[in-house]
């Protein structure tokens, strides 16, 4: 169960949200490409559920999302990753969800890459009121690839690796409050892949 805060944030607020103290730590940045699937008609986004495959430096990751909750930037979704071979989408050995899992494997020949984002992600683990947070920043875009679709990605995203839920909320309001001014961080509930669908639903109106 992946359960993360996700806030979106001017380009201007940039510099003064890395001048946080809580930031000025040892954190670590990763070039992160990522592939997005559904069928030709969209039956994963009918179900809420995103399908990705991840480069992440020399590992390749396949993932699965499922539709979950999401309310002022606040999402609960079960999540499954682990390594795989580009193109291979071998769900029945990812998912232990049975039912979810032969969904996915019947769904599978007809998957086809619809649009990918490709961002750097800068990563800080923090612990605060009680609770071990993972901070990561995302700048890049996200694009259709063959097409001239594309738009930029900034966002901040907290995800709560152990402690109580609350302590997302009050970790986005301290770093809110930097030295050089107020940040404005604010509440997204639109994924990357429902961002990613709405720039590929674009191709019907410009092919």
């Amino acid at each position: 169960m992946e359960t993360e805060l996700k806030l979106s944030l001017n380009k201007t607020d940039l510099p003064r949200l890395l001048s946080h103290p809580l930031l000025a730590g040892a954190g670590s940045t990763q070039r992160l490409l990522n592939t997005y699937f559904d069928t030709p008609d969209l039956a994963l986004q009918q179900r809420r559920m995103a399908v990705r495959e991840r480069l992440a430096g020399d590992q390749w990751l396949l993932t699965v999302k499922t539709a979950g909750q999401s309310e002022n930037g606040l999402s609960r979704r079960q999540e499954w990753e682990e390594s795989t071979t580009p193109g291979a989408l071998q769900f029945d050995t990812l998912v232990d969800d049975a039912t979810l899992a032969q969904n996915l494997m019947a769904l599978r020949p007809n998957l086809r890459a619809l649009f990918c984002t490709d961002f750097q992600r800068q990563r800080w683990v923090l612990t605060h009121d009680g609770a071990q947070i993972e901070v990561a920043l995302d700048q890049g875009h996200i694009h259709v690839p063959g097409t001239d679709l594309s738009e930029p990605l900034l966002e901040l995203e907290l995800e709560l690796l152990s402690g109580p839920e609350s302590a997302l909320m009050a970790l986005a309001y301290v770093l809110r409050q930097a030295p050089q001014g107020p940040v404005g961080l604010t509440p997204s509930d639109a994924s990357k892949a429902q961002r990613g669908m709405a720039l590929w639903a674009k191709t019907a109106t410009t092919a």
